[in-house]
């Protein structure tokens, strides 16, 4: 974030490179962009594209946050011609955050900004890789309930709630088999120690996979996705596993909610851990029932094949605005 402005105006320089139109992540400052390629910046659309933001992604210890890269992103929305959020939920919860921070300043604080960039906002999902589902074909399912969890191993996923829910079905007899994914980093929450050691006679994979085949095989082999997090923007783990065939149970919150369609929210969210723990219980008792569930037509609104085309839209108007601006009668 610090470093990445400089970086590739210098790239953009050396190679003589033209460009129609800049798409940035929220690493990139903008303002900086800008300020540094003054001769062309302000004649093409620049797009900020928030998959995540430095105000609401999670600080284990909230005095480690460096509150220059909040600035950055905000600096970043004035200096863009149009925002993009991966989720509503993200859009919202960070316009908030954006308010309560600035609010803070002890002077000099600047006016209407949350407004500001609210007006040049708006949302598109991110796009994900369904058709590599599509290819592989299902295995034959049977056997007891095989629950998923394919996040990464960190505390804001709250591994610690899930493994602790199937400690206490396994000590009650339930009878389930567990897929453990995700990125797993050197440092990560004991819990998968814990888990590892008590439940490995049910564990039919734990750990990192060898490769994206092996992942979406271990998708297709599962029939129940779980979420326990206190954090997540959009959800790609969850709409993979979903186009692969699990049944998805999630919080009731976050952004969650867009995922699943509303008239199917009483199925799929779930509120708290006891909620959690009663339903997959029904789950376990009635894995016939789960199986039967798919949810792959809904996931397509997340295809490539969906929302490619709605990006290219989106860029093809800015480009073509500018060029109207640039060229006028």
């Amino acid at each position: 974030m610090r470093a990445s402005a400089i970086n590739l105006v210098q790239w953009i320089r050396a190679n003589d490179a033209h460009v129609d139109l800049l798409l940035a992540s929220d690493f990139l400052s903008m303002a900086d962009f800008a300020g540094l390629w003054p001769e062309k910046a302000a004649a093409i659309p620049k797009v900020a594209y928030f998959h995540e933001n430095q105000f609401t992604y999670p600080e284990q210890i909230e005095s480690n946050r460096d509150y220059q890269f909040l600035f950055t992103n905000i600096t970043t929305c004035l200096a863009a011609d149009r925002v993009y959020f991966n989720s509503y939920y993200h859009r919202d919860s960070m316009l908030r955050e954006v308010d309560l921070f600035l609010r803070r300043m002890p002077d000099s604080v600047p006016e209407g900004i949350p407004e500001e960039i609210e007006a040049k906002s708006d949302v598109l999902y991110i796009g994900c890789d369904l058709a590599e589902c599509d290819a592989i074909a299902p295995p034959d399912r049977s056997g007891p309930l095989v629950i998923l969890w394919n996040h990464r191993w960190e505390h804001d996923k709250d591994p610690d709630t899930f493994f602790e829910v199937l400690f206490e079905l396994a000590d009650a007899g339930a009878d389930f088999r567990l897929i453990v994914a995700g990125e797993s980093f050197r440092e990560h929450p004991p819990v998968f120690d814990a888990a590892r050691e008590r439940l490995a006679d049910r564990i039919l994979h734990f750990g990192h996979m060898p490769d994206r085949r092996a992942y979406l095989d271990a998708l297709k082999r599962a029939d129940v996705v779980v979420s326990a997090a206190r954090h997540e923007f959009f959800g790609i783990a969850v709409v993979e596993a979903v186009a692969c065939g699990c049944f998805p149970l999630l919080p009731s919150r976050l952004s969650y909610p867009e995922i699943i369609p509303p008239e199917l929210h009483r199925r799929h969210l779930y509120s708290g851990r006891r909620d959690l723990k009663n339903r997959l219980a029904h789950l376990i008792d009635h894995t016939a029932a789960a199986r039967s569930v798919s949810l792959r037509p809904e996931m397509e609104r997340f295809s490539w094949r969906t929302i490619a085309p709605q990006f290219d839209a989106v860029f093809e108007e800015l480009i073509l605005q500018f060029r109207k601006a640039d060229r006028p009668e």
